[in-house]
């Protein structure tokens, strides 16, 4: 299976299943009843409760009975929202939030509790003024002939002129560096379009998995992810792809892919992770649900959710800053040369 069907498949998947999730007549508008039937949508539908019970204890039946017992029915629907908020913050989830039109619950200690190993000071002073700017990618030849491009998110969908305008501009260097750090993902096909500029030949890169039934383990049969090279311009000298704790979702596929490639190589932070394909459902008060829905594996069939290790491991360091040097764009650049 190439990657481009990856999401058109995953969404026919969500569509069974989240259909039904929820009874209404058996969950009705109530506190309780709200968090019982967002409590059933996970334990039924979300994508990674054995492996995070297997990697951080956690012990869904357990979570109900304690958040159980923080709702009352004269609490408001702010505090309800709260409580729900802190629900599926047991899960570490990035892709797991509630939206309400009051305010959305959002997971991000995935990030949080880590260095940003990143500075907007430092950016610009690396790109200047009298940079490339194009469907999102940021990019310019260093002085040292070394082609550095810096895209903070996959949020647009890239276009082949804009590869092939980018890597021909870059052809007379001796290496490229990507940087991806704080790039909280996107659209998957355009994390593709991008990494199938680095290939010759077909690569496996991963596995995909979608919900069978209700039980935790009721997952298919792996599918293959196949990453085709592109029909255009493709880079044929060393890269290196810098990283931080910011970089999920498909922006941590983005690097998944690269690890399969040659003459790539990972430097900077442990990715943030995000390997579950998201769907939506819906609580009796009206809120909307996203969850993970659908597991997405490396080449070597082990989980990313918790992220992706670098080649090398490297953080910003004070006395680099304050220099004004970038520690991780440094190391790269001596990797090149």
């Amino acid at each position: 299976m190439t990657m481009r069907w990856l999401a058109a498949l995953c969404c026919l998947f969500g569509l069974c299943a989240v259909t039904g999730c929820v009874d209404e007549d058996e969950f009705p508008d109530t506190p309780q009843g709200n968090l019982d039937a967002l409590w059933r949508i996970i334990d039924e539908h979300y994508c990674f409760l054995d492996y995070k019970k297997a990697e951080i204890g956690l012990d869904w039946d357990e979570v109900h009975a304690r958040y159980s017992a923080r709702v009352d029915e004269g609490m408001s629907r702010t505090q309800l929202f709260e409580v729900l908020c802190e629900m599926l913050s047991e899960l570490r989830d990035g892709h797991v939030n509630i939206y309400t039109s009051f305010n959305t619950a959002r997971e991000w200690s995935w990030q949080e509790d880590y260095p940003s190993n990143v500075s907007d000071t430092l950016l610009r002073r690396y790109l200047g003024t009298n940079y490339h700017m194009s469907n999102g990618m940021n990019y310019r030849v260093l002085d040292d002939n070394i082609g550095y491009v810096y895209y903070p998110s996959f949020g647009n969908d890239i276009g082949a002129g804009n590869l092939d305008d980018m890597l021909t501009l870059f052809a007379p260097c001796r290496g490229l560096i990507i940087d991806i750090r704080g790039n909280g993902g996107g659209m998957l096909t355009s994390a593709e379009e991008f990494a199938a500029r680095f290939t010759n030949q077909k690569l496996l890169v991963g596995y995909m998995q979608h919900k069978t039934g209700k039980g935790h383990n009721d997952f298919s049969q792996m599918k293959e992810q196949w990453l085709e090279p592109a029909k255009a311009v493709r880079w044929q000298k060393p890269v290196v792809v810098l990283t931080n704790r910011g970089v999920f979702s498909a922006a941590n596929e983005f690097v998944k892919c690269m690890k399969c490639c040659p003459n790539v190589t990972v430097v900077g932070d442990r990715t943030g992770g995000g390997a579950g394909m998201p769907f939506s459902s819906q609580l009796p008060c009206g809120w909307s649900i996203r969850f993970s829905a659908c597991p997405i594996y490396d080449r070597n069939k082990q989980s990313t959710e918790f992220g992706i290790d670098p080649d090398h491991f490297v953080n910003l360091t004070d006395e680099d800053f304050l220099r004004g040097r970038d520690t991780i764009i440094e190391f790269a650049r001596q990797l090149l040369k």
